[in-house]
């Protein structure tokens, strides 16, 4: 079906919208960048800009002259607030320790996450960044944007901000950083009212959900990540905006096994398009790319001679379980060994091609190393069809395990570190699906069984009497 939004869109017009005249955003000369020092001394800092990479600093400096030459009526915070931030993270890099701290809960009205409250300790030496509270914007689906709307949200931020951005937060988010508290409620009604955007997710709720191209512009995808990506977001508002959870949740989604996003790296709830019928072979490419009428890796590897195609050593050979041959000059796959890692079809993408029965594995349970260290998600479904309005993901997937996290999870426990402590089958019990022999990371070393009285005839609960008739005393 065709995608639908959930609401009338806007089409944004820049020259309707805009703050700032083209000489307010082009206000300085290269020569007087080059000559540019901002008011505290940061040699520290300004190390970071020699070398071959691009440098925050850098950036930051141009974003400090800016601000110098904008009119006072021009800016909502004060126009040191760049400088002030270049001169706290010198002191921080000689401290050896940060200067930021909380200072309490700060955040919008009606919603509990978005917004992260952020305080100098230094607020006397620094006062234009005794506030530098950070807002989080939902990004749009695959992070599709017009110029008109990026121009129109810079603007904004450079009105009722530093005008420093971070595109995009690991999360996804656009993130909007440094302002101060009395700016956070009109920059989210220009956001909601103005420019139709909704701030994201921060603290112990759902974070702002994300996800790769799709069938936008991939040939690979097997689900629309953006039609599932959009229906979650919408459908759990109330769980993104209004903390309720033990800690973060994180629902990532990718098209395909090639795992563009690292859903399965970063979420709690990972989404992998895949296929369960066989991959589509053309034997007739296949015979291109071993003839060398067709560049491997669609060209990707151009610009040194690697030498003559060999698929053998290129693609059988790198088969992780071996179910690739050749056979009478054609390529073979025993397709129920295949694990989807993509090889084949990224080496010989015009060979081969995802199978047609498509939808998504849903894995559980990565995180970055907090508590227990780093994990991957778990594949605990293997395969599941992904088709609008998703009422099999969002009934039998998602709400059983936030209850079940919700109500056995420890406070700042991630949904893996439940997992660990309480056992993948109790994550199948929550999920009503039965065990499958790749879930078993090593042979058992407990001698006790646990038994569930469903599983012991007769139950748990014997009679006494029963037994007497049988064992006299």
């Amino acid at each position: 079906m065709a995608f639908e939004p959930k609401e009338e869109q806007k089409i944004l017009k820049y020259e309707e919208l805009r703050i700032y005249s083209d000489e307010e955003l082009n206000n300085y000369t290269d020569q007087e960048l080059k000559d540019f020092k901002i008011k505290h001394p940061i040699p520290m800092c300004e190390d970071l800009e020699s070398g071959p990479w691009p440098s925050f600093v850098a950036d930051a400096k141009r974003e400090a002259l800016h601000r110098r030459k904008l009119a006072d009526d021009r800016m909502m915070i004060a126009r040191e607030v760049v400088e002030d931030m270049l001169g706290q993270l010198e002191d921080s890099f000689i401290d050896g320790e940060t200067h930021w701290k909380h200072g309490g809960i700060v955040g919008v009205f009606g919603y509990g996450g978005g917004v992260i409250g952020r305080y100098s300790d230094l607020p006397e030496k620094y006062p234009s960044i005794a506030h530098f509270h950070t807002m989080r914007v939902n990004q749009p689906a695959s992070k599709f944007y017009s110029s008109d709307y990026l121009r129109s949200l810079c603007d904004l931020w450079e009105y009722r901000g530093s005008g420093m951005m971070n595109m995009h937060g690991s999360t996804g988010d656009i993130i909007f950083l440094g302002t101060f508290t009395e700016q956070l409620e009109p920059v989210f009604y220009e956001l909601g009212h103005v420019l139709q955007q909704d701030l994201g997710g921060s603290g112990s709720n759902l974070r702002t959900p994300s996800c790769c191209i799709g069938k936008a512009r991939c040939e690979y995808a097997c689900i629309d990540t953006q039609g599932l990506c959009y229906e979650l977001t919408h459908h759990y508002q109330d769980e993104l905006h209004r903390p309720a959870f033990p800690y973060k949740f994180k629902f990532k989604f990718d098209g395909c096994p090639n795992c563009c996003v690292a859903s399965i790296a970063r979420a709690d709830m990972s989404y992998i398009g895949t296929w369960r019928d066989n991959i589509r072979i053309d034997q007739e490419a296949v015979k291109g790319y071993i003839g060398g009428e067709i560049v491997p890796n669609a060209g990707a590897h151009a610009g040194r001679d690697w030498g003559k195609f060999d698929i053998q050593k290129e693609v059988i050979g790198r088969c992780p379980t071996k179910c690739m041959w050749m056979e009478d000059g054609k390529l073979m796959i025993d397709d129920k060994e295949c694990t989807r890692c993509m090889h084949c079809i990224n080496v010989m993408p015009r060979a081969l091609k995802p199978g047609t029965d498509t939808g998504c594995s849903i894995l559980f349970g990565a995180k970055a190393p907090i508590l227990e260290g780093a994990q991957m998600s778990t594949l605990t479904i293997p395969f599941v069809k992904c088709e609008y309005p998703y009422d099999t993901i969002k009934e039998n997937i998602v709400e059983p395990v936030w209850d079940w996290w919700m109500e056995e999870g420890k406070n700042r426990e991630r949904l893996g570190e439940l997992i660990q402590r309480q056992g993948i089958s109790k994550l199948l019990q929550v999920l009503n699906i039965p065990p499958m022999p790749q879930m078993v990371k090593e042979p058992r070393s407990n001698p006790y069984i646990f038994w569930k009285a469903e599983d012991v005839p007769g139950g748990f609960e014997r009679s006494i009497d029963d037994y007497r008739t049988r064992h006299a005393r």
